[in-house]
């Protein structure tokens, strides 16, 4: 039979063990209070975070824990009064040390009731948690200043989507770009921001679908603003998951890069327009290097021609087949100022140009060559300035726009010459400020493509039948332009026919047509004793033979510095010297020969207009080709 003072034993044994479980407990607080909040019992977790021992503290109450403003508002009794009200109280909040200083408690305050249910005391249990309130405080001030910052940034839209793409949030970027309020756009799926093109083809989806599989996504392209005002959007969409791969929704970030877009798109067109520039350079240096070589030889045959001709008695059975020849070669010569047009290095002689009084004298010249199923019509006001240029090489640059406009109507059309003046205030399209007439010539033909106008101006370049066309007839009016200081301009599209536009600088208010005189007649003829230069032994030995023919004396040099040793040893009346030649040109070699021998003549013969323009007006210029008539009249013009 159980003796009934074991029981006992083993019941005090128990409560033992459990007292010095609570009392060896440092983690927790874990201390009795009676009815009236009076501390009963103290443990070793009381005594290391609340600084009291359990003598200073047992006996005191608790409400010495709490702060003074807490005290003040009765905190300590009102929480005894839920625990007895509802068997539990639990809270978190600031409570002091011993020593003054705070921490912050969570605290949980249980009821303790006697058999008749009775309270009759409290057991309370109260753990430090300062560090992880300041992680806690730490994490929500940086989402808050998260939060704020995402809101008030203004150069991005920065927003969230849920994962049926409906916008879940919304900052003032996304306001600022899109137009839309928070509440105006929250819910609403973002496809809203898309063309209706992309709309209807489910581009929105479509993005969504790479960002799910990929998990991001970049894009650019056009978007919808609130006010249907498109911009040229930079977009980013990535997804969002949590810790198990679920799918929280997107985030994404747009930023407007219209004026980006455009600065780009400006310096693209900047840089095709400087290749553009590069390559009619390249081909213009190359077209004026093959013009020179092609003249000297023009000057060869056309020179040996005449020579010739000029020898042997005229022979029906030979000299049609001279005069052929000739001919043959005269058309050359004018392929080559074609060449030379389009290369810039022809010689322009430029004046103020009446455009309303050259258009219309052209009328007769545009009815013959265009035929009867073209219509010329002339848009010119009256009172419009003169323009800066070359007379002879306006006229023939209209009259080929007009053939190119002609061939362009098949079944025939209407042509409209117009002109009108225009201001350019600063540097454009590489034209300088100032005052230019832009003369337009418009068409009604089939117009060409943009592959087709981008080497319109090319030399050689035709969409014309073989020999229909030497392609050098737009080239020739670009040169033209280019050289007098204004531009060339061709707009057009197929099927609404080509406007080609020719800018010429206004000729300035003192300049005005120079008056025709009377030349006066040739003087007496004396021979003279001339020095002819060149490093082309074929021209040079037709200059010399043409000037003997004349009757002048006639000594050879096939280089400057040759012509330099001969004048020092013969006596000599006039030079004359080609302008292109290797290491000293026709003009250091007139220069020279001014210096040493200020009498003699200097006749400089070129098919270029390179000659500086300190040498110009200094000595006699005959064009290359030339004719033994045009050789005799340059002698007599040095000489007169």
């Amino acid at each position: 039979m159980l003796d009934p003072s074991d029981h006992f034993q083993t019941i005090d044994a128990s409560e033992e063990r459990y007292r010095l479980l609570v009392e060896s407990i440092s983690d927790y607080a874990i201390y009795m209070m009676d009815s009236a909040g009076t501390v009963m019992t103290w443990n070793a977790g009381a005594q290391r975070f609340k600084g009291y021992s359990a003598d200073e503290i047992v006996g005191q109450n608790f409400a010495r824990f709490y702060r003074p403003e807490d005290q003040h508002a009765d905190i300590p009794r009102r929480n005894l009064r839920v625990a007895a009200a509802e068997g539990r109280f639990e809270d978190a909040g600031w409570r002091v040390r011993k020593d003054g200083s705070q921490f912050w408690a969570h605290v949980v305050i249980d009821r303790i009731v006697d058999a008749s249910g009775r309270v009759i005391g409290f057991a309370k249990i109260t753990r430090d948690i300062t560090e992880r309130k300041q992680l806690e405080d730490a994490l929500r001030t940086s989402e808050q200043q998260f939060r704020l910052l995402v809101k008030g940034v203004t150069d991005y839209a920065l927003y969230m989507l849920d994962p049926q793409g409906n916008v879940a949030s919304w900052n003032a970027g996304a306001q600022r770009i899109k137009g839309y309020e928070e509440a105006e756009i929250i819910g609403q799926h973002f496809s809203c921001f898309y063309t209706e093109e992309e709309r209807r083809a489910g581009e929105a989806e479509y993005n969504l679908d790479i960002v799910r599989q990929k998990g991001s996504v970049e894009r650019e392209g056009w978007r919808v603003r609130k006010d249907g005002s498109q911009f040229w959007a930079h977009v980013v969409i990535d997804a969002i998951r949590d810790e198990h791969g679920e799918l929280l929704g997107f985030a994404k970030v747009t930023r407007d890069i219209t004026e980006r877009r455009e600065a780009q798109l400006q310096l693209d067109q900047a840089r095709n327009a400087l290749f553009q520039s590069q390559k009619m350079e390249a081909i213009g240096q190359l077209t004026g290097g093959v013009a020179h070589d092609f003249n000297n030889l023009l000057m060869a045959i056309l020179g040996s021609l005449e020579i010739v001709s000029q020898r042997m008695p005229h022979d029906p059975r030979i000299s049609p087949f001279l005069e052929n020849a000739v001919k043959g070669a005269q058309r050359g010569a004018a392929l080559t100022q074609r060449m030379l047009a389009f290369a810039r290095r022809q010689e322009l002689e430029s004046g103020p140009v009446d455009i309303a009084e050259t258009v219309s004298s052209m009328r007769g010249i545009f009815d013959r060559v265009l035929g009867p199923s073209v219509l010329v019509r002339s848009q010119i006001p009256s009172g419009l300035p003169a323009a800066l240029t070359d007379r002879a090489q306006l006229e023939s640059a209209l009259l080929n726009l007009a053939v190119n406009a002609r061939d362009a109507m098949p079944a025939g059309g209407s042509i409209t010459v117009s002109a009108e003046e225009r201001a350019v205030p600063t540097d454009a399209g590489g034209l300088k400020p100032g005052r230019y007439i832009v003369l337009s010539i418009r068409d009604e033909g089939e117009g060409m493509d943009e592959q087709t106008l981008a080497r319109a101006t090319e030399p050689f370049f035709t969409t014309k039948g073989v020999g229909k066309g030497t392609g050098l007839g737009l080239s020739m009016v670009h040169g033209l332009a280019e050289q007098t200081g204004g531009r060339f301009v061709l707009d057009s599209k197929p099927g609404e026919g080509t406007t080609a536009e020719l800018w010429l600088p206004v000729a300035g208010d003192d300049a005005a047509p120079a008056p025709v005189t009377e030349e006066a007649g040739p003087p007496a003829f004396e021979p003279k004793r001339i020095l002819v230069v060149d490093d082309d032994a074929l021209v040079l030995l037709n200059t010399a033979t043409m000037a003997e023919d004349l009757g002048h004396q006639v000594l050879e040099a096939t280089s400057g510095k040759e012509a330099l040793a001969k004048l020092r040893s013969h006596p000599v009346d006039l030079v004359i010297t080609d302008y292109a030649m290797p290491q000293m040109n026709g003009g250091q070699l007139a220069s020279a020969i001014e210096t040493e021998w200020p009498h003699i003549k200097v006749i400089v013969a070129t098919g270029y207009s390179e000659m500086p323009e300190e040498l110009r007006g200094k000595f006699e210029r005959l064009g290359k080709p030339f004719w033994s008539h045009d050789l005799k009249a340059a002698i007599e013009r040095t000489f007169s």
